[in-house]
């Protein structure tokens, strides 16, 4: 059996040749390295690994973006190029960031005959979910525009423990995890159990109902709570410990 091993080189494709819609400029797709690969015949071809550009690129012509009913547009804070000790760190390495500023709301949504305003402001600075939204570039900056639901909290300052939760979310300063096990054994930092305890440190409004009253959450600052393992999102907080923001649907219990 032959083999033949495939090297690199670049190739770029064009978005101009794919239909083109009004708004949106072409942008380019462009490959990177899958490595060594075998195959069956003599020849020698080169690929870079796939790097897509997932934002929809909004043309020039357009000066203003307006979310409708219970959106915000965000601009997406710049993802961190340095470590801490000025280290520069590699695309794979860098943290996707999950917060920006408000720079447009909509007008709000209904709720039977009541309606609710957006609850952020312009200017906000927000964190939200991981996974929210719809990726804009804009002006040539980044930006997302979600469902006010989807944003976690406002930060009212650097540090997340000041992080201030909307509607049926709380903040929980983790627990920290255990060293030793029962007998005494010292666990590796991989044998450790990722703690799903934790102190309420904030907590959100609460939930609307129909006639967009404020339904306050069943929990309170200070509560010992356990929570679902996978929910929410994590934050490292500037005193190095861990925080997690999750909607009070995923506290199991009130531990005292």
């Amino acid at each position: 059996m032959t083999t033949s091993q495939f090297t690199a080189s670049s190739i770029s494709v064009s978005a101009r040749n794919l239909t083109s819609f009004e708004g949106l400029r072409p942008s380019t797709v462009k490959f990177a390295s899958f490595g060594t690969l075998k195959a069956g015949t003599h020849s020698q071809r080169s690929f870079r690994g796939l790097v897509v550009k997932a934002a929809t690129v909004v043309a020039p012509k357009f000066t203003s973006i307006k979310p409708l009913g219970d959106r915000v547009l965000v601009r997406i804070k710049t993802v961190e190029e340095k470590t801490g000790g000025g280290i520069l760190l590699p695309t794979s390495a860098q943290s996707k960031p999950q917060g920006g500023e408000v720079v447009a709301v909509g007008e709000g949504k209904s709720l039977g005959k009541t309606k609710v305003d957006i609850s952020v402001k312009t200017g906000s600075q927000v964190v939200y979910s991981k996974f929210a939204g719809t990726e804009l570039e804009f002006n040539g900056l980044n930006h997302l525009i979600l469902k006010e639901d989807d944003i976690v909290g406002i930060l009212e300052t650097e540090d997340i423990k000041d992080l201030k939760p909307l509607n049926d979310r709380v903040l929980i300063k983790v627990a920290e995890a255990e060293e030793k096990t029962a007998g005494g054994l010292l666990l590796t930092q991989s044998t450790k159990d990722k703690p799903s305890i934790g102190t309420v440190i904030a907590v959100g409004p609460g939930t609307l109902d129909e006639e967009g009253n404020r339904k306050p959450l069943p929990i309170s600052q200070g509560s010992n709570v356990l929570y679902s393992k996978y929910a929410g999102n994590d934050f490292k907080g500037s005193d190095g410990s861990n925080y997690i923001a999750l909607r009070v649907s995923d506290v199991m219990a009130v531990l005292s």
